[in-house]
């Protein structure tokens, strides 16, 4: 069976999306337009891996604003879930909810996994770098969460 293309490609722009922000209201790419954007998919909140990288792309946020790159998580997980996991871990950063797995799709994150010995599909931990015109600057796939996010910011600071 042949594999679906993904929305994004590197060098070219991103389709326009909306999301749904953890107070119930929507985010839209087309409106951090001029600014780059850092897009993180995470497996689920809460978890040791995901608090990890959560935790240190806000302890960058400052020199990412600086590096005029906003910061956007996104999961599969509601908008309460976001927003409990935005409180206990002082996220000052827009996370997504992805219910419907659109932005999965959209970004081709979406992997079967094995957990427990039972096959099941998830969203492979991954990174994508938008720049202030819309285009993907760079991705990350399959990422290892400890010390992702200074990478990331290396890569906006550059672009």
């Amino acid at each position: 069976m042949p594999k679906t293309p993904t929305g994004v490609t590197v060098g070219k722009k991103v389709p326009d999306f909306t999301a749904t922000t953890t107070d119930g209201g929507t985010w839209r790419l087309k409106d951090a337009a001029g600014s780059k954007v850092a897009i993180f998919f995470y497996p689920k909140d809460m978890t040791s891996g995901c608090t990890v990288e959560a935790q240190q792309f806000q302890s960058l946020l400052g020199a990412f604003k600086k590096a005029g790159t906003q910061v956007v998580g996104v999961s599969r997980d509601s908008c309460a879930s976001h927003q409990r996991f935005k409180d206990k871990e002082g996220l000052r950063y827009e996370l997504l909810s992805d219910a419907d797995q659109a932005l999965c799709t959209l970004f081709d994150v979406i992997r079967e996994k094995n957990m427990y010995g039972k096959k099941v599909k998830g969203i492979e931990r991954s990174t994508f770098l938008i720049g202030a015109d819309g285009s993907l600057l760079q991705e990350w796939r399959k990422v290892k969460a400890d010390g992702h996010a200074a990478e990331v910011l290396a890569a906006a600071k550059a672009s």
